[in-house]
């Protein structure tokens, strides 16, 4: 189809001899080549650009991966530690609220039977965060210290 062309082109000769290569055709077929040859060039540079843009995002993104994943690791550790914690006190509230229910049912019977009960108020630190659980005693200087 392409020799088709060349003969209904008015700058082409029938004959189909190229001999001196200065036909007009050649001339445009030639350009057309070296344009298509640069422009094949400039994408595979724009395709090799890209290539190792993404790879440098992969490392990038691996390398954010890797932290989350340290940091997944040490919540975790903490959260056992926490959840263990946890376990060991709500099993001594339990120890403790049956202590305090086998108290309570004995002085319940002591004072069934009349029994003069006097039970002393016990602080606790637990429900006033914000007084110390012992009295303040002031400091005293030591007169060998100098500053």
């Amino acid at each position: 189809m392409s020799s088709s062309r060349r003969s209904s082109s008015p700058d082409s000769h029938t004959d189909g001899s190229a001999g001196g290569g200065g036909f007009p055709a050649d001339e445009r077929k030639r350009k057309r080549m070296l344009s298509n040859r640069e422009s094949a060039r400039r994408s595979r540079a724009r395709k090799q650009q890209r290539l190792e843009e993404l790879v440098a995002e992969v490392a990038r993104l691996q390398a954010e991966n890797a932290q989350v994943q340290a940091r997944i690791a040490t919540f975790d550790r903490e959260f056992s530690k926490v959840d263990g914690e946890n376990a060991v006190l709500r099993a001594r509230h339990g120890e403790l609220a049956g202590r305090l229910e086998s108290l309570t049912s004995v002085l319940e019977v002591f004072q069934m039977a009349g029994a003069p009960v006097d039970i002393p108020e016990i602080p606790d630190p637990l429900l006033r965060p914000w007084q110390p659980p012992f009295p303040l005693q002031p400091i005293a200087a030591d007169s060998a210290f100098q500053y």
